[in-house]
């Protein structure tokens, strides 16, 4: 490109360099002295082989980040091989690997105005990256400061034309791409359709022909070796003659995988034969125009034209296209939707070339070969404890990271010419954030209502603005960019787009209002700084999967996703894990005006069943603020959709976000999330309907999947797993009370309502009998009590556990229930309610207590102060129940001719959950549709466009 040339002269005309304000960090103390350290052992293993993947002992972190944090960026990022002195073994070593490498670059290319200011960066740098308020994209901590090229772009956007040799160059270009672990996306409109001549008089094979051989490469490098599958997005014109084959391909493909599953073929994802299929490396997309969009809103015809000359092909009916398209959709989530124009009105630079493409997740949007670094921040680390948003503070974080971001293209290192020449002149940047899904709910603010999407806009608008000043300000230091002045005018008109969407922002309380205000201030210094220096960045901010970063800032949500259900798994320090609720939700809870028992009552019903539906005491005006992108209380569609377009008119790029639809959706209703998408002013739109796909692991058969949207006449059923039983004659024996016993005898009051209750135990302390007195003697009350519990007492003398009973009869409701004098219950749900939340207390230890989510007052006040039981760390056992209580064989009960019972016994462990996914299923008892991650074995997760894993921070795609 001509702007080459000219950017060492753009960068010549420099001001003094940047005087950085020191926010975070402390003058004369070192960030890593503010953190108290520990050494920890990083052991992972395969659970379905046994086999250990990784060990590295004795690492050290901070106090404050969890296991799991350590134990991905151990595994992922810390460089050298393990064993030798030339591996990493502290947090400390990663930071100061990537981040002076980045001082140097900036003191290198005169971005500091003094010694001090570049020390100042530096540590401001280091504290926000320790106290995991941001995170770059992987490829940094990969990188930058080893020997290897100092690639730090995480997004690519090839290129490819009508020629042969532009079609074998773009399988070079993607193999390169994808042997570094990164993804590509390209636009092949370019190519000639089958339906045009050769100049050789012949037939042109066609772009999707070309594709065949794309994703058998793509497919060969991830064999070769890869922990993920190669990235990659193809895109094809609506307008392109051969866009019914494009929009056919994957749905085609769906058909074969079912008829061959049939047959008896392995066709799971990693399965022996799944490699027989095609196309499976890819997402698809149609870029529509809103010609098109217009043609299927009116029902008319619509043109498809040849590649060569731009001729007329054929005409097609618009609205029949479009349904083709959803029902492609329908059948295997492919294709997405781009919105071209959409895309290209929001477009910086026009005058050297539109936007055809995005990268495989299709939140990066820009020119044909060309890249964009990431990196995300984390917005929980800017709740202030009275629940607002720190607004100020978030902009001076997002100051010091797009200079450290813009930085890094000065030494950066890139896969081909092409893309190194264009990103060096564009300076792309993709700047987002993780965790408003978690935000959001700490706010009390329901993800699908008007005042969670007016903060959603007002944060990203304010990130946006903030970004694009800070690149004004870098441009009068550094110079613009050297594409700018071709593209000046056209820049400064998104700029004033941008403004014009914050000033339409309608704000719903003070805490949006108070964000919104200075997100106002940022755009109005935009254009003011802007029109004097210009920008160093053509683009500025995306929302991005941010997967296996999520994990090292410690995030419950990733991206701008809902949470993903209520419950998730923790790992133990030494070893195991446990079920907990996310801690998201007590704090919402207080927030929401709910007293300590009643956040601890509706935690525990959580807890026990994953949502809050009847959770005891919730207010029903209360329950949107916890539904998740699955589960009982899933969001409806339309809520991604809304969300996605309250955030799209304050980025750069796009976001990397699916919406979720049921198993039950109708091609008609993903008709609908299209068009409303388009409406909206999003620029792209991915859906999945629930189980539509065939060719991946899934946890268990989920009944019927139909092949064809419309005909109803094929009925599939997945495949269930067969258990072995050994059939075991059980005949239970009574084990009875001692003549003399010890018993306790316990007054209380529930709502008003008195009674007593006697338990007596056997020697051992093993609960035996319990009798209750309600009601006057003689009353139906008393009789029917008296009943109870001889039956429950006979039933403990039979060997069934008191848990049992506690987890059947806690939570359960009806009058009278409220306040007890009991200061371990003090709110009960019903008498039966407090009575085995009692009897638990008694008679359960510690952990099996911790199971049930039954605390005593002073375990209570322990939490409070400590943020943990303790005794769950202490005695190290929870783990280990919470583990077999996901392993246990349920016995099955049958009965003979004659009415005896038996038991029969499973041979094998019911499935045990090793993620949040698969605790999610065991819960739900339905299947999240996820693969398997390829290096630990643990059921995947849904982030952005793709999948992360919670085991070992692994992706599907997306850095």
């Amino acid at each position: 490109m001509t702007e080459t040339v000219n950017r060492a002269d753009a960068q010549q005309a420099r001001g003094e360099g940047l005087h950085i304000e020191r926010v975070f960090s402390t003058r004369d103390v070192h960030p890593y002295d503010e953190v108290t350290w520990e050494r920890r052992d990083v052991v992972q293993t395969n659970w379905k082989t046994g086999a250990t993947v990784f060990e590295q002992r004795n690492v050290e972190y901070p106090t404050t980040w969890s296991l799991n944090a350590s134990t991905i960026v151990t595994t992922k990022y810390f460089r050298g091989a393990v064993g030798t002195d030339a591996r990493e073994t502290s947090l400390r070593q990663l930071i100061d690997r990537v981040v002076l490498t980045y001082v140097k670059a900036g003191k290198d290319h005169g971005y500091f105005a003094s010694a001090g200011d570049a020390e100042v960066f530096e540590h401001e740098l280091t504290w926000l990256l320790l106290n995991q308020y941001f995170s770059f994209n992987s490829p940094v901590w990969f990188n930058v400061g080893t020997q290897s090229p100092q690639q730090v772009s995480a997004c690519f956007i090839l290129s490819v034309d009508d020629s042969m040799d532009s079609i074998l160059n773009w399988y070079k270009e993607e193999g390169f791409i994808f042997k570094g672990g990164s993804g590509a996306g390209l636009n092949l409109s370019r190519i000639r359709s089958s339906k045009e001549l050769l100049s050789s008089g012949g037939t042109a094979s066609g772009p999707v022909s070309f594709m065949r051989g794309a994703d058998a490469s793509a497919g060969t490098i991830k064999s070769g070796g890869a922990t993920r599958r190669a990235a990659k997005m193809v895109v094809l014109d609506v307008d392109h003659p051969d866009i019914v084959e494009f929009v056919e391909t994957k749905a085609k493909e769906e058909d074969k995988i079912r008829a061959l599953r049939d047959a008896g073929f392995d066709m799971d994802l990693g399965g022996a034969d799944i490699t027989s299929v095609q196309y499976q490396n890819a997402n698809n997309s149609v870029r529509v125009s809103d010609e098109f969009m217009r043609a299927v809103e009116d029902g008319t015809d619509f043109a498809l034209r040849g590649r060569k000359h731009g001729e007329e092909i054929e005409r097609v009916d618009a609205r029949e296209l479009f349904t083709k398209i959803s029902q492609a959709a329908w059948a295997c989530a492919d294709p997405g939707l781009q919105y071209d124009d959409t895309i290209n009105d929001w477009h910086t630079n026009p005058e050297t070339g539109r936007i055809t493409a995005s990268n495989p997740c299709s939140e990066y949007m820009s020119l044909d070969n060309s890249s964009c670094n990431l990196a995300s921040l984390n917005l929980m680390k800017f709740l202030k404890d009275d629940d607002t948003f720190d607004a100020e503070l978030f902009s001076k974080a997002v100051e010091v990271i797009i200079t450290a971001m813009d930085i890094s293209i000065c030494f950066a290192d890139f896969p081909t010419d092409p893309i190194g020449d264009t990103t060096r002149d564009y300076r792309q940047l993709g700047i987002g954030y993780a965790n408003l899904g978690a935000l959001l709910m700490a706010m009390g603010l329901g993800y699908d209502s008007d005042g969670g999407r007016a903060m959603a806009a007002t944060i990203t608008s304010l990130m946006t603005g903030v970004s694009y000043k800070r690149s004004a300000e870098l441009a009068s230091v550094v110079g613009p960019y050297a594409g700018y002045a071709r593209n000046a005018e056209a820049h400064q008109r998104v700029m004033r787009k941008h403004q014009a969407a914050n000033d339409a922002v309608r704000t719903i309380h003070s805490h949006d209002r108070s964000v919104h205000a200075l997100a106002t201030q940022a755009w109005s210094d935009v254009q003011t700084q802007g029109a004097e220096h210009g920008f160093r960045n053509a683009q500025a901010s995306v929302l991005a999967p941010t997967g296996t970063i999520g994990f090292m800032m410690d995030c419950d949500t990733t991206g701008i996703e809902p949470d993903f259900s209520l419950v998730k798994f923790k790992k133990l320090v030494g070893g195991g894990s446990m079920q907990i609720v996310n801690q998201t939700i007590p704090r919402a809870l207080k927030k929401l005006g709910y007293q300590p028992e009643q956040v601890e009552a509706i935690v525990a019903y959580i807890g026990e069943n994953g949502h809050v539906i009847d959770a005891p005491g919730l207010k029903l005006e209360h329950y949107e603020i916890f539904d998740t992108a699955m589960g009982a209380r899933s969001l409806r569609p339309m809520g991604h959709v809304r969300m996605m377009a309250a955030c799209q008119p304050f980025l750069s790029g796009a976001i990397s976000k699916t919406v979720n639809l049921p198993e039950t959706a109708t091609v008609e209703e993903i008709e609908d999330v299209y068009f409303q998408s388009w409406k909206l002013g999003l620029k792209a739109t991915a859906v999945y309907r629930d189980n539509c796909k065939v060719g991946q692991p899934m946890a268990t058969g989920k009944g019927k999947n139909e092949g064809k949207a419309d005909d109803g006449k094929s009925e599939d059923t997945a495949p269930v797993e067969t258990k072995v039983v050994e059939k075991v004659v059980y005949a239970p024996t009574r084990k009875r009370l001692p003549k003399s016993r010890i018993s306790r005898t316990t007054s209380f009051t529930v709502g008003g309502a008195e009674g007593y209750m006697t338990s007596g135990a056997h020697d051992d302390g093993e609960l035996g009998e319990v009798f209750l007195k309600l009601g006057k003697q003689g009353s139906t009350l008393a009789g029917v009590m008296d009943a109870f519990s001889i039956a429950v007492s006979i039933g403990l003398q039979y060997g069934v556990p008191l848990e049992t009973y506690v987890s059947k009869f806690t939570n359960l409701r009806f009058e009278p229930a409220g306040l007890t004098d009991d200061p371990d219950v003090r709110m009960s749900q019903s008498i039966m309610d407090y009575i085995f939340r009692r009897l638990a207390l008694d008679y359960l230890d510690f952990d099996s207590r911790a199971a049930l989510g039954i605390y005593s007052a002073d375990e209570r006040q322990r939490h409070l102060e400590t943020g943990s039981y303790e005794l769950l760390e202490e005695t190290g056992s929870a783990s280990e129940l919470l583990d077999e209580e996901f392993d246990v064989r349920e016995p099955v009960i049958t009965h003979d001719s004659e009415g005896s019972s038996q038991r029969e016994v499973p041979a094998e462990p019911a499935k045990v959950a090793h993620t949040s996914a698969e605790l999610m299923e065991k819960l739900t008892g339905t299947a999240v549709d996820s693969p398997l991650c390829m290096t630990c074995g643990t059921k995947m997760r849904p982030a952005g466009s793709c999948y992360v894993c919670e085991g070992c921070g692994s992706t599907s795609g997306c850095s």
